[in-house]
């Protein structure tokens, strides 16, 4: 039978403000699937994990598009690299959560953000529902027509360079740890190089590695073109999960060869 959360778990008390974010959100019973449809024993699993998983739940109850904008929001909360008036770049971005948390630190598609010239260019191999002034590319940024579509997208507004280049692309998983290692360091790298030539002097570079952090070579170089280099597991990721996030702050200017 499946087990229903208590009233108090959901209702607020008096007084009480808009929830915060960056908290982990309460623990729930665990759901149980009642219906009596077949399943595999992976797809069994994952939709389990999906009904009992708080932070899908809060997803939805916040009108967030993914679990994941809740990563965004903590390494934001711990780090604080988005503000109103700043150029930022999603890599990686489908379904758009991580876009709609910067779209609320920039004030994107309000007044206020207008008015400080925030921007967002979100892009991604697959298609990202609108999200108001945004500009979505959909695109395979291995391209190199990719890369000169984003250049010219970014010609297009200030010439003050980029604020901060998010990177939560990951390669689809083969199952075999060493070589889902290589294609998400290969992603990171290509992010990095991108980072390079777009951010301004003391921008940011946020990226998605896997556990063990980043590769030797690329850590010397970020840290050669940055002030700051930084590793951080969100509380939102899967214990289960081997992604973390590289943190560069205070972009130095040009790192010379990339």
């Amino acid at each position: 039978m499946t087990r229903q959360a208590r009233p108090s778990q959901r209702t607020k008390k008096k007084g009480q403000t808009t929830q915060k974010k960056d908290k982990a959100p309460p623990k729930v019973g665990k759901v149980k699937l009642q219906d009596n449809q077949k399943r595999t024993e992976s797809s069994r699993k994952w939709l389990l994990r999906q009904l009992n998983d708080p932070y899908v739940s809060k997803a939805k109850d916040l009108g967030y598009r993914s679990r994941a904008a809740f990563k965004l929001i903590e390494i934001d909360a711990k780090y604080r690299l988005l503000k109103p008036g700043m150029t930022i770049v999603d890599l990686g971005a489908a379904p758009g959560g991580w876009t709609q948390v910067a779209a609320e630190k920039l004030k994107v598609g309000t007044l206020k953000g207008a008015a400080k010239g925030s921007r967002i260019i979100a892009l991604d191999l697959s298609e990202i529902a609108p999200l108001k002034d945004v500009t979505i590319l959909t695109a395979d940024f291995t391209d190199e027509a990719t890369i000169q579509a984003l250049m010219d997208n970014l010609a297009e507004g200030a010439a003050r360079g980029v604020d901060v280049v998010l990177s939560d692309m990951a390669a689809p998983a083969s199952g075999m740890t060493d070589v889902d290692h290589i294609r998400i360091m290969n992603l990171v790298e290509a992010a990095y190089e991108f980072a390079c030539l777009v951010l301004k002097p003391g921008g940011a570079f946020v990226a998605k590695v896997l556990q063990g952090g980043t590769e030797a070579t690329l850590l010397t170089r970020l840290k050669k073109a940055f002030t700051k280099v930084s590793h951080f597991k969100p509380a939102a990721s899967r214990k289960d999960s081997a992604e973390i996030y590289v943190v560069a702050q205070g972009f130095r200017g040009s790192p010379g060869k990339l």
